[in-house]
């Protein structure tokens, strides 16, 4: 009896500790790593939502475009600017890294579920209509796939779609540069639809700020990012008619590298050129340097900012102001060339005639003084001849008959020497008329270009 009594306490004790183990094996799975199991309403939300997605392509065709036969598909679109530049002069194009996002209403994609937007993973883009939108303008586009797309996927429940994806894209700038550089350009972005006309998809701007711009997404050296404009157009082709949406990125170039560059060098050349009008005109060797020198140097500097342009066939605001400075630095050159050929041709004959002179007078001079003195050892005595002919004296003359060597103290060719270094009246005038007319044109140049508004920043309001 006793035996009989202690089997069920025994079965009782063993449920028991069985029990007890069974409790406690799930924790011991969670300290060796396994991992808890989902709530019961996370893992409903995944089945629903993958039913979900099942259901939705199952049947979808992204081959048509969304309400095909019913009605025009819209696509709002809106950019957001992380970084502009650099731009290219030469090759007439710049580069802007933007967010491009797009949004559409794809009605076979509309769901019920716990979740009124649903992010999804960007495959699914392949999967589903998408826009075939590309960049008139541009030269190349890279979206970038590190480290994995750089894409996004939103589904709203009503059915819309929000596609946003990362891009670099090269553009075409056309420039104008008859101002450079005082110049302002107006960088085209422009977008549309590849094979859809306007009969089935247009393109629309987001409400609010269609494009912005990163407070520190400026890449520009030689510009300053004035603003810029949206718009829209619409261009016909042979294959029907296209909306083209546009945005216009205002530039002015900054004007600070090319005065230091260019045009104070300019400046002090055609100064050093008139500092020859302050030399002596018989210096030759020494204003023959200035003007060749500064000739040289102004043809430098005009090969030099060629370089940095592309090759127009124009003339912009920076070759007229090295064109008038190069007249200047040749006409400096010129003016002595007149100076000095007139200033031999004056001496010459000053020289000539002079030298007539002196032989015409040496003549008169050495004659009346053979007939009247005649000299005795070094000493000059003057003839007196008496009333009576036959009686001659000789008397020491009391002052001193001047010979030829005192007489060539005052020689009239040191005469001729002094007009010779005389001050050209050609050098007195260029003193004034060169720095006048050099002023008078810097005035006008730069009154001219520097308080130019570009039209295309007229019609925009832009300052």
């Amino acid at each position: 009896m006793a035996a009989a009594m202690w089997k069920p306490k025994s079965l009782h004790m063993g449920l028991w500790i069985f029990f007890l183990l069974v409790n406690l094996l799930p924790a011991a799975r969670a300290v060796v790593g396994h991992r808890e199991p989902l709530p019961d309403d996370s893992r409903d939300n995944i089945t629903i939502f993958t039913r979900i997605l099942d259901r939705l392509l199952d049947g979808y065709d992204n081959r048509l475009r969304p309400g095909l036969g019913e009605s025009v598909t819209e696509v709002r679109t809106n950019i957001h600017v992380t970084s502009f530049g650099p731009v290219s002069d030469t090759d007439m194009e710049y580069t802007v890294d933007v967010f491009f996002r797009q949004s559409w209403r794809d009605e076979r994609l509309k769901f019920d579920g716990p979740m009124h937007v649903l992010p999804l993973n960007n495959l699914l883009a392949s999967k589903i209509w998408t826009p075939d939108t590309f960049f008139h303008n541009g030269k190349k586009s890279v979206a970038h796939n590190m480290t994995t797309p750089n894409k996004l996927l939103r589904l709203v429940d009503n059915g819309t779609l929000l596609y946003t994806m990362r891009l670099t894209i090269h553009a075409e700038c056309p420039m104008h540069l008859e101002d450079f550089p005082m110049d302002a350009h107006a960088c085209p972005l422009k977008f549309g639809s590849y094979a859809y006309t306007n009969n089935e998809v247009i393109y629309l701007w987001t409400q609010g700020k269609s494009v912005t711009l990163a407070e520190d997404g400026s890449r520009l050296n030689q510009y300053d990012l004035l603003g810029h404009v949206i718009g829209k157009e619409t261009i016909s082709s042979s294959t029907g008619e296209y909306v083209v949406m546009t945005t216009y990125f205002h530039l002015k170039r900054k004007i600070g590298y090319f005065v230091i560059q260019t045009y104070l060098p300019c400046i002090m050349t055609v100064i050093l050129s008139q500092v020859s009008f302050w030399l002596n005109r018989e210096s030759v060797p020494a204003r023959t340097v200035f003007g060749v020198t500064t000739v040289l140097t102004m043809t430098t500097l005009s090969i030099s900012a060629r370089n940095s342009l592309p090759k127009v066939a124009y003339a912009t605001a920076m070759d007229w102001f090295m064109a008038v400075c190069y007249a200047f630095v040749f006409s400096a050159l010129i003016e002595f060339a007149t100076v000095n050929y007139f200033t031999k041709r004056s001496w010459a004959w000053d020289g000539k005639k002079e030298g007539m002179e002196i032989r015409r007078r040496e003549s008169a001079t050495l004659s009346k003084k053979a007939n009247n003195t005649f000299n005795i050892v070094g000493s000059t005595y003057a003839i007196n001849v008496a009333k009576d002919q036959g009686l001659t004296t000789v008397s020491k003359s009391a002052t001193p008959v001047p010979t030829r060597h005192s007489y060539l103290q005052d020689d009239p060719y040191e005469e001729a020497k002094k007009s010779y270094n005389r001050v050209s009246k050609v050098d007195k005038i260029s003193r004034i008329i060169f720095p006048v007319l050099f002023f008078i044109f810097n005035l006008g140049y730069w009154a001219t270009y520097v308080n130019r508004k570009p039209a295309m920043m007229k019609a925009n309001n832009l300052n």
